[in-house]
């Protein structure tokens, strides 16, 4: 689909080569590109039943954003570095629109932060960090533009997606806000840039859901989901001997039976009655030791000479190990996988006198794997419930949660403090977070730490942290009050940085919020959301 400009005046804007023709069009009204979410109220209401549905489960199974791998976790680099484009400025926070800051030395988690939750393009339920942030209709939440758009497949803004503030373990305090209208930058809409990586969403009012839970008959649940009704069904593991039971036991009146047979194989050592006349057998799966099969592994060339010869595990397997012809085009591809290590054999070519390829071989490596087939047969039963939702208004974000004002084109050097939910892993696989409760980093930005090679970017700054993916979209908060959990977002958590190389995320960067992000941020913060019911 193609996303629609929206200036900071309201009118829409022409995009692509139309666009380039409009010479009396402002360039700020370029800046701002935007995409519809939940498009209606009766949608807004289904997405946020998706998520609370059975006690939050799928807010429970949700996963840390994963845009970053361990190749993107590299050093940020020293070129290039922001500008500021016109002068610093600021929006007050929520409730200190006449008030001064006040400093105090402990750290308080702010009301505002939360998590968004969404489902990508391979239909995965991920989630990001956030913050509720001032906005007129006091609907605004501030993240991460690869939070909001699927950059994976370069599509349209990700399904599903809602704020949940205050998030712990599947329970939503404040209620779900389901977005409404995504905005960022048009640079990052459109060609992805990193520099650009913020977005703004506006979300409907907050809904708190609950229903009355009741067991049913399987024919009354599958009659009632048909229609649209909510439900679940519990598993409930139960033994070989209460399954036999069958029918007679359980009935229609449930719970109702149901088993599964996962196959296990295991490596096991060489039989003692295998010899050279019965082999064939093993190698049918038909040999004298029941369950017992003898199979192959690739090996290189080397590993395949050191191999001994005989029955053993490891031994040389040598009928599977000969010479065979291939052709030119199969020929080729192994080349190109050799030179990749995905071709462990060796290869060879036949020319005639004048030079001229004639034929082509391959030769594959094995030696001998005894393996033994198990199963394992899960036994459980089935109770089918109903749910009974109710929706019930739990109002506009910030006036449950506040929001946080907004600075930009603030010089570096000055102290900031992030917070977010990292959970991922770092590329050495040492897991220090859980992602289950938020966590926060302080410290000063810096310019010297400029472009990443990964997403070719060149204007972030940059602060010393050891968050993890979850914390990406954090909010990046100046002259934070701990008394008042209030301060001025100037940057969201973008990227993961190792700059010392030794397997650990220790930087961590975002994007420079100058004028142009503030033409963005005010026309989030001037549209209006609505209920849901």
């Amino acid at each position: 689909m193609k996303r629609i400009l929206i200036p900071a005046g309201g009118a829409i804007v022409a995009t692509g080569l139309l666009a380039a023709g409009l010479a009396g069009t402002a360039q700020a009204d370029s800046d701002v590109a935007s995409d519809p979410m939940a498009t209606s109220a009766a949608n807004a209401k289904a997405i946020a039943q998706f998520w609370a549905d059975n006690n939050g489960a799928a807010l429970r199974a949700a996963k840390e954003s994963n845009v970053w791998d361990k190749g993107d976790v590299a050093k940020l680099q020293s070129k290039g570095g922001y500008s500021a484009d016109t002068k610093p400025g600021s929006t007050a926070p929520i409730g200190q629109e006449k008030k001064t800051t006040v400093k105090v030395q402990n750290v308080n988690m702010p009301k505002t932060i939360g998590k968004v939750f969404f489902v990508n393009s391979k239909g995965e339920k991920k989630w990001c960090s956030a913050t509720s942030i001032q906005s007129q209709y006091r609907n605004l939440v501030a993240t991460a533009g690869h939070c909001v758009y699927d950059t994976a497949t370069n599509s349209d803004v990700l399904s599903k997606w809602v704020f949940v503030p205050g998030y712990y373990q599947g329970k939503s305090p404040w209620g779900i806000y389901v977005g409404k209208q995504a905005f960022t930058h048009y640079d990052f809409d459109v060609y992805e840039d990193y520099d650009r990586d913020y977005a703004f969403v506006t979300v409907y009012n907050g809904v708190s859901l609950s229903g009355k839970t009741s067991k049913v008959l399987p024919s009354e649940y599958k009659a009632a989901v048909a229609k649209g009704a909510v439900g679940y069904v519990k598993e409930t593991t139960i033994t070989k001997e209460e399954f036999d039971a069958g029918f007679d036991k359980y009935g229609e009146s449930g719970p109702y039976k149901s088993k599964v047979v996962d196959p296990k194989v295991e490596t096991v050592a060489k039989p003692s009655d295998v010899t050279n006349s019965n082999v064939e057998d093993y190698i049918k799966g038909e040999g004298p030791t029941k369950g017992v099969q003898l199979t192959s592994a690739e090996v290189s060339k080397s590993a395949y000479d050191a191999a001994p010869s005989g029955f053993d595990n490891g031994a040389k397997f040598e009928r599977l190990s000969t010479e065979v012809p291939i052709s030119k085009e199969a020929y080729d591809s192994l080349v190109a996988a050799k030179g990749d290590g995905k071709f462990l054999g060796t290869l060879r070519v036949v020319k005639n006198s004048a030079g001229t390829e004639t034929a082509w071989f391959k030769t594959q490596y094995y030696i001998k794997k005894w393996i033994k087939t198990t199963t394992q047969v899960k036994y459980w039963v089935e109770d089918y419930y109903l749910v009974d939702i109710a929706a019930k208004d739990a109002g506009r974000l910030g006036d449950n949660v506040g929001g946080q004002g907004f600075a930009w084109n603030q010089p570096t050097g000055k102290p900031v403090r992030v917070f977010g939910y990292p959970a991922a892993a770092h590329p050495d696989g040492n897991k220090n977070y859980t992602g289950v409760t938020p966590k926060w980093c302080y410290g000063n930005t810096t310019k010297k730490l400029q472009g990443s090679a990964a997403k070719k970017i060149e204007e972030h700054v940059a602060l010393k942290c050891a968050f993890t993916e979850g914390a990406d979209g954090g909010p990046w908060l100046y002259k934070y009050s701990n008394s008042k959990r209030l301060g001025y977002l100037n940057g969201v958590v973008s990227t993961f940085n190792d700059q010392d190389g030794n397997g650990r995320v220790d930087y961590i960067s975002s994007p420079y919020f100058d004028g142009e992000t503030n033409v963005v941020y005010k026309s989030a913060a001037a549209s209006w959301s609505g209920k849901i019911v």
